[in-house]
């Protein structure tokens, strides 16, 4: 664990501190977040201890990734909402508070929810081209 610290996170995990558990399996803990954007809103976490989702395991990711659905559906039926996003973060600068790989499941009510304001840039065919071989050269490594 290079560089992960203990956090509410691994407190909540320990049971030193109390959740509005959702759900809880060998690898994945959810439960509704104390400060929610909307009603409902819920964090989904490993139970694994790595601050940001690249450290992950793969057998953690895949755990949070076949139950994720499962609790997107849950907390859409439970809110009666018909929309929601999914909101991971990485890194301080990347607006990560909490240095524990955690996903964000917020219902969007008309005037509740995650707000966002979206600054796309144009993709120059070149630059695609270069990051596209790096990256597949990074997996290869893999």
């Amino acid at each position: 664990m290079s560089g992960y610290h203990d956090n509410i996170f691994t407190k909540i995990i320990d049971g030193e501190i109390p959740c509005h558990k959702i759900y809880e399996d060998e690898h994945v803990l959810a439960f509704l977040d104390i400060g929610p954007l909307s009603e409902g809103h819920t964090l989904v976490i490993p139970k694994e201890r790595k601050a940001t989702l690249d450290e992950l395991s793969d057998e953690s990711a895949a755990a949070i990734g076949r139950v994720l659905p499962r609790l997107c559906r849950a907390v859409m039926q439970a809110t009666g909402a018909e929309a929601y996003n999914v909101l991971q973060n990485n890194g301080s600068a990347a607006h990560q508070a909490v240095p524990h790989v955690h996903f964000h499941i917020i219902p969007k009510f008309t005037d509740t929810g995650l707000g966002m304001t979206w600054h796309g840039r144009s993709l120059d065919d070149a630059d695609a081209d270069r990051l596209v071989k790096q990256m597949r050269t990074s997996l290869d490594a893999d």
